[in-house]
């Protein structure tokens, strides 16, 4: 305790303090301001959405894999440490030479504007949190620095510990770090401020709440009996929207007035069309069961959801703009930037892919595409499940390139057979005897014909399978094992509606998903 007291009493760390306040009151002003302004124009949300536009593929999978659904999160935190960590060295640098303290300040509120103006759908007059938040933070920074040069020339304690310290009634470090204490304090307070400010401007939860939903012209098929396995522990066959996976580039979701709401599906057509909202409550719209995979998903990961959706077919949209001959790809886009190249044929074809605009049985969560979403059987999302959809563009592989494609990873994404053990869970203990294995397996337009279990080194047996709803959802399984006492590992693979088993061969989600069969180790007591 006596070492941090006196390394705080050192001018450098007190000024590095002064950079962490600075800093804060950037933020927060910008916070406060920006609730009036785009949601995505605070800097945190630009930087951190800039950073993920150039993340690496790896990176990206890195992050999946490690933090999964809390992938975001982790990056906020990271964000913070970096922040931080810079604005300690800004804070050090303007205590030893003022310019170039104010030239890296100003170079960082450069970054952050150009971050906010060069995203989807911001204005230039988005930039304006940022700018007044810089300009309040180079104040606060000077406020909190001046003291500290003049405290340079004050003479230090005498070394008689019963002497008292000369008065330095403006100078004082104690002065130093309440003014610091209570600059945090009130970036915090201006911080929340914003937040609740925002969320009180914003009304389109209510309006989601309020929403009624048609009935859909064509139902989903009933769900037939026996679709959830008898094994204890395995995922509910429909998942409900609050445990649906949820990977996207978006920080901030996109709050949009359905009222609007406007989709636009130009590029090789012979005729441009643009639907509203109403125009979709209007239409003729579809319901059915759909199983979604994220191309991300680890071999026995849990990045996968099924749902009912409620949405209109995209190719009866297609039909009226009548793609030109020579088109082979729809480049769809959100709101907020971000871009996926599905294949022509596939939103053509009767797999139901559609424009959705219900999950459930309730309007879309804002989380998971409110207003409107692609919902597309068959292929990983990355490819076909562009949230906050405003924009469809026909056009050419060769001619245009979606945000992922771009990032190294393929054009098209159809679903590999993929099946996983849920229960028991890997490392679990298990009392020997009757054991009861189950999990879920998926092949969306191919179905499941087989899934097989092997113990050990033993031959493969056959497990039973729970009953088929359609080729486009998943399908569970269960096995009863007679457990013997120490360590096993299960095994299980999956054969499609194809004939064809799946690969043991390992590859990683990179660039077109994972593949491989998983292995579950358990001890047996």
């Amino acid at each position: 305790m006596k070492k941090l007291l006196k390394w705080l009493k050192d001018p450098a760390a007190m000024a590095a303090l002064a950079g962490v306040a600075a800093a804060a009151v950037v933020l927060s002003v910008a916070e406060l301001i920006g609730a009036f302004f785009t949601a995505r124009a605070t800097p945190v949300i630009a930087l951190g959405s800039t950073f993920i536009d150039f993340t690496p593929p790896w990176m990206k999978d890195f992050a999946i894999a490690t933090f999964g659904t809390n992938d975001k999160a982790a990056l906020f935190v990271g964000m913070g440490l970096t922040i931080f960590l810079l604005a300690c060295v800004l804070g050090v640098v303007a205590y030893r030479k003022w310019a170039l303290g104010v030239a890296g300040v100003l170079l960082m509120g450069a970054v952050i504007v150009a971050s906010v103006v060069t995203r989807a759908s911001v204005k230039p007059l988005d930039a304006i949190p940022t700018v007044l938040g810089t300009i309040a933070g180079l104040a606060v920074l000077r406020l909190l620095i001046a003291p500290l040069w003049r405290l340079k020339s004050w003479p230090e304690a005498p070394a008689d510990t019963g002497a008292e310290e000369p008065d330095r009634p403006a100078t004082s470090r104690r002065r130093f770090f309440a003014a610091a204490g209570i600059t945090v304090v009130g970036a915090g307070i201006a911080a929340t401020g914003g937040r609740l400010l925002s969320a009180a401007r914003s009304n389109i939860s209510k309006a989601r709440e309020a929403l009624q939903l048609p009935a859909p012209a064509k139902a989903a098929a009933a769900v037939p009996a026996g679709v959830q396995s008898p094994a204890a522990g395995v995922t509910p066959w429909i998942t409900p929207n609050g445990d649906f996976y949820r990977i996207d580039t978006a920080l901030s979701v996109p709050e949009i007035n359905a009222d609007d709401w406007e989709l636009r599906v130009h590029g090789l057509v012979e005729e441009e069309v643009r639907l509203t909202f109403q125009d979709l409550l209007d239409a003729d719209l579809i319901e059915s069961h759909v199983t979604l995979t994220c191309v991300s998903n680890p071999v026995g990961g849990n990045l996968a959801g099924n749902a009912r959706w409620l949405g209109l077919p995209i190719r009866e949209v297609l039909k009226r703009a009548r793609p030109k001959d020579g088109a082979d790809m729809v480049l769809s886009t959100s709101i907020d930037g971000f871009s996926a190249s599905t294949p022509l044929e596939v939103l053509q074809d009767d797999r139901d892919a559609m424009l959705a605009i219900g999950m459930n049985g309730e309007p879309l969560p804002l989380e998971h595409g409110y207003p409107v979403r692609m919902v597309v059987p068959g292929l990983y999302g990355f490819v076909s499940a562009t949230k906050w959809v405003v924009d469809l563009e026909v056009t050419r592989f060769a001619d245009s390139k979606a945000y992922w494609t771009q990032r190294g990873w393929s054009e098209r994404g159809p679903i590999k057979t993929m099946a996983r053990v849920e229960v028991p869970k890997s490392f679990a203990k298990v009392p020997a005897g009757r054991v009861a294995i189950g999990g879920t397996a998926w092949a969306q337009t191919r179905g499941i014909t087989k899934v097989e279990v092997q113990i050990d080194n033993n031959p493969w047996a056959e497990a039973v399978l729970s009953t088929e709803a359609s080729l486009i959802t998943w399908r569970q399984w269960s096995f009863d094992w007679e457990a013997t006492p120490g360590p096993h590992y299960i095994k299980v693979r999956a054969t499609d509606g194809t004939g064809e088993v799946q690969t043991d061969q390992r590859a990683d989600p990179v660039p077109d998903g994972a593949s491989g069969w998983q292995s579950v180790m358990v001890t047996v007591q």
